[in-house]
Order: C-alpha cells, then sequence, then structure tokens
C-alpha cells in the first residue's frame, strides 16, 4: 500500500504537547498517510515566528497552532491564508465555547497548563517515587504508592508506571519471577490499589526473544520457552485471583489504553474508602 507523506507545521507558545497529541491522534485515522511534522515550541518573540513563516513557506502544508497572543494569531493567519495554507487554532473552538458557557473572556496567558503549582509538583513527586520504585527495587514503602503493578518480565509495567506517573500517580512495580517470592510488605497493604499484568504467551515470547537478540544473549531457556512462558501467566492469573486483585490483559492494548483501565480502578478503589 503506498503511502503519501504532507508537512504539518506545529507552532506553540508553550511547549507543543497540546498540538503534538491532537495531530497524532487525527493522523492516525489514515492509514495511507504520514505527517511530515515540524514542531516550533515556545515561539515568544517576532524573530521567532518570522523564522517560523520562512519555515512554512519552504515547505507548505497544514498548520495548526496554539499562540494565545491576537495580533499573532492574526498574522500567521493571514500569512497562511495568502499562501493557500490552511490554517486551525487548536484551543480557539475549545475557547469559545468555554467562554460562552462561563460568559467571560480568557487572559491571554501562554504556557498557563505548565505553571508550577501544587499540581505540577505532585507529577514530579510522583516520578520520583516511581523511578525509585520500578522493577521491585527500594521496598519498604510501599504503602505510599497509589498504584502497584504486579506482573511477569515483558508486560510493560515499567512503562506504565513511568505513564501514570506524568499523570501523578505514584506507581510501584514489581515483577513476578518463578520461585521468587513477593515481598511480604504486600499482604498488608490497604491504600495501594494492586494490579495484575498479564499477556498471551505468543506475546510475551516475541518480546523476549527480542529482547535476548538485543543483548546478543542465549534464546535456548525457560524465558522464552513457550510451555514456560504460559505457565508463568497461569501463575500470574492464579495469584492475583487469589489475592482478589484485579488483572488488565496488555496483549492489544497501548500503554495509553492500559493506563487508562488502571485510572478506572483507581477511581473506583479511592471510592471505597470514601464511602466508608
Amino acid at each position: 500500500m503506498a503511502r503519501n507523506y504532507f508537512h504539518l507545521h506545529l507552532v506553540s507558545d508553550a511547549t507543543g504537547e497540546t498540538l503534538i497529541a491532537v495531530s497524532r491522534a487525527a493522523a492516525a485515522q489514515y492509514e495511507t498517510v504520514s505527517a511530515i511534522e515540524h514542531v516550533y515550541p515556545l515561539v515568544r518573540s517576532e524573530a521567532q515566528l518570522a523564522r517560523v513563516l520562512a519555515e512554512i513557506e519552504a515547505s507548505p502544508g497544514v498548520v495548526l497552532y496554539t499562540l494565545v497572543e491576537p495580533e499573532w494569531q492574526e498574522r500567521l493567519e493571514t500569512f497562511c491564508r495568502d499562501l493557500g495554507c490552511p490554517c486551525l487554532s487548536v484551543l480557539q473552538p475549545v475557547l469559545s465555547l468555554f467562554q460562552s458557557y462561563l460568559g467571560q473572556a480568557s487572559a491571554p496567558r501562554p504556557g498557563a497548563q505548565h505553571v508550577l503549582n501544587a499540581e505540577y509538583f505532585r507529577r514530579i513527586d510522583a516520578m520520583n517515587y516511581t523511578l525509585l520504585h520500578d522493577d521491585g527495587q527500594l521496598g519498604g514503602d510501599l504503602e505510599s504508592a497509589d498504584v502497584i503493578l504486579v506482573g511477569i518480565s515483558r508486560t510493560s509495567k515499567t512503562p506504565t508506571s513511568i505513564y501514570l506517573a506524568n499523570r501523578g500517580i505514584k506507581t510501584a512495580n514489581i515483577p513476578l519471577v518463578p520461585n521468587v517470592p513477593l515481598p511480604a510488605e504486600l499482604e498488608q497493604l490497604h491504600k495501594p490499589l494492586i494490579v495484575g499484568l498479564v499477556a498471551s504467551a505468543d506475546r510475551i515470547v516475541q518480546i523476549r526473544q527480542n529482547r535476548l537478540l538485543s543483548l546478543r544473549a542465549d534464546d535456548e531457556t525457560a524465558y522464552v520457552d513457550p510451555t514456560s512462558v504460559a505457565d508463568e501467566i497461569m501463575q500470574s492469573r492464579r495469584l492475583c485471583s487469589r489475592k482478589g486483585w484485579p488483572v488488565i490483559d496488555v496483549t492489544r492494548r497501548s500503554i495509553e489504553e492500559t493506563a487508562a483501565g488502571i485510572l478506572d480502578l483507581l477511581r473506583d478503589h479511592r471510592m471505597k474508602f470514601i464511602a466508608t
């Protein structure tokens, strides 16, 4: 299947994360088309905007922006209109909706979502905790976690933990290793939500084989033996069932989808404490 390409210019007076997330979500809906991204973060001077306009002229394409300065919005849109490039403010439809509902206009604040507030420091604290408690490290304060992920090797525990930490969720992850007991501390925990991650044996074997290949290690081990892997998965499911821990199958889930499922479980878990 032939693939087509187009230039996509993302212009922001902040980090550009919003534009990247929105544009990639939209582009993912087109199987045969890929965007050549040109990202321009922290555009906050005339000279920076002029450089952006020059690059758009050199490689015309779709332009998305999150500039809150009206004068710069007008300049960018006029330039794109004259050049024949489609141009859209990603935030404006949302801001217009808010203004209509709230009955007041917004105050231009570039990068307002990235101010150093309590939420920001909560995320940093969560990330520090998560990195220190990756793969069963630094036990002893698991009660401080919001979420604890358990699973056999290659069930995406670490990337899921990092994603949750970026959402402000303190996450520890503990590997389930054959013949290695779990930390005794898990039996006494009350606050954290403990979730088991599993995947199909075929998927686990494939990932483990690729891992060994990258390390140039011997692949004639139980680590990649389909029967042994299937047994590991069965034992992990039995453990979670016995402990009453919810299980998420990550075989066909992205990290974002797995994290969304965990956040749903976490909301229910926290509601139990509120109810009591």
